[in-house]
Parts: C-alpha cells; sequence; structure tokens
C-alpha cells in the first residue's frame, strides 16, 4: 500500500493553479480602500440640494400658491440622493422655526416617495394655518438659513429658488450687513412681483434686483431670474 503523503506528479500538458499571494492581496485591498475613500470623500455630482425660500411678509403673502406650484415641480424633479427645505421669510427669518419641511430623499425609491408626500403635507399645512402675514422681511436671514441647510448637503448641485418682491424691511437692531458665502450657490429669483409703490417709481423695481443680483454674486453665487414659473424647464436650472 503506498503512503498517503506520496508525491503526487503532475500531469503532462497541464498547469498549477497560481494563489495569490499575500503581498498581492494586500496591495489590492489598499487600492480599494483609496478608491472607496475617494469616492466618499468626493461631491455626489449628480445629486442636488434645493431650498424654496418663500416671502410671508405684507403684499407678497398672497403669492405663497406659487410656493405650492414650484415645489410640485422640484419634487416631481428630484429624486433619490437628492434634498429639499422648503422655508419662509417673515420678521427674523435665521431660525429653525423658519423650516417648514425638510428632506433628504433616500437611496430606496419607495421611500422616496412617501417622503415626498411628506413634504407635500407638511407644506399644505402651513398653508392651511397661515393667516397673518409678517410687518417685516428679513431676506438675508432667510437666506443665510438656506445656504446653511445647502452647504452640508454633499451634492454637486445646490440651488435656492426665493419667492419675493426682494424688498427687505429689516427691524431695528437687526444685524445683516455681511457677505453671504453663497459659493456654489444658484440662486433664482422666482416670481418676483411689483409693489404698489412701483406704480409711481418704475425704477425702484429695477434697482432691487440690481442690488441683489450684485449682492448674490459678489458672495460668489449665481444669480438668475425666473419670473414665470412655466419656464423653468426652458431655464434647465435643475
Amino acid at each position: 500500500m503506498k503512503a498517503n503523503n506520496q508525491h503526487i506528479e503532475q500531469r503532462p500538458g497541464t498547469r498549477r493553479r497560481a494563489w495569490p499571494t499575500a503581498r498581492m492581496l494586500q496591495r489590492t485591498t489598499i487600492v480599494f480602500l483609496m478608491l472607496l475613500l475617494i469616492a466618499c470623500g468626493a461631491p455626489r455630482d449628480n445629486n442636488r440640494a434645493v431650498v424654496v425660500l418663500v416671502d410671508i411678509s405684507r403684499e407678497y403673502a398672497t403669492e405663497m400658491e406659487k410656493a405650492r406650484t414650484l415645489t410640485n415641480y422640484l419634487l416631481g424633479s428630484l429624486t433619490s440622493g437628492d434634498s429639499i427645505a422648503i422655508a419662509f421669510i417673515d420678521n427674523s427669518s435665521f431660525s429653525e422655526r423658519n423650516f417648514i419641511a425638510r428632506a433628504d430623499f433616500d437611496h430606496r425609491p419607495s421611500v422616496t416617495t412617501r417622503q415626498k408626500h411628506q413634504v407635500r403635507a407638511e407644506l399644505d399645512a402651513f398653508m392651511a394655518r397661515f393667516s397673518v402675514p409678517s410687518a417685516h422681511s428679513d431676506i438675508t436671514g432667510g437666506v443665510l438659513l438656506a445656504r446653511d441647510f445647502l452647504k452640508a448637503r454633499d451634492a454637486g448641485h445646490h440651488v435656492l429658488f426665493v419667492l419675493s418682491d426682494l424688498r427687505e424691511d429689516l427691524m431695528p437692531n437687526l444685524k445683516r450687513d455681511m457677505q453671504l458665502d453663497l459659493e456654489g450657490v444658484q440662486v433664482v429669483a422666482v416670481n418676483v412681483t411689483r409693489q404698489r409703490s412701483d406704480n409711481f417709481d418704475p425704477e425702484s423695481y429695477r434697482n432691487r434686483l440690481a442690488q441683489w443680483q450684485r449682492r448674490v454674486e459678489d458672495s460668489g453665487g449665481e444669480w438668475q431670474l425666473a419670473n414665470d414659473l412655466a419656464r423653468l424647464d426652458d431655464l434647465e436650472i435643475l
């Protein structure tokens, strides 16, 4: 009987299978980890983060239905991995209470669908209970609040939609003379209505637009005017 540990000769024309060495496995693991770290550290270029900022002060409060129209448009465009927030401009806008709804859409489409329904429901509830417009409009505070939301999202495209007449009327002692730090943020002024006083001084309307455009661009942001909600698709904002 032959011994069990007898050497087995290799058949002619065949090659032994080469198993990876420990060094090769180590190198492969290192390369994989490096690629993973790069992927995690880089912005998600295909993802989008958007904020809808709606003015609820004075005359503009009657335009709130436009916020629902814009939100429905955005929810139809955003997908899993994107983010959205809706906030309002009032007497003092740089606070958590100014958020109406927020969502970071899940990677699972079914969960994203439920999140979109929740965002719509929260906006509908806010509009249903709204009754008294604010006396002042802290637009700067609202922009700063929206900026912080956008900067906290690791997205490749940041967009801030501002629904307002762009007439800022600050309460006394409210400090808002500062840079907005909007690098990488696209600011889209939507439905910028004319005030009654603009009938007497049409130049004041153009001045408001020019002043906000200059302020946004001086802070590193991009400026775009989109008064016609029906033309948002043509503007290719998202």
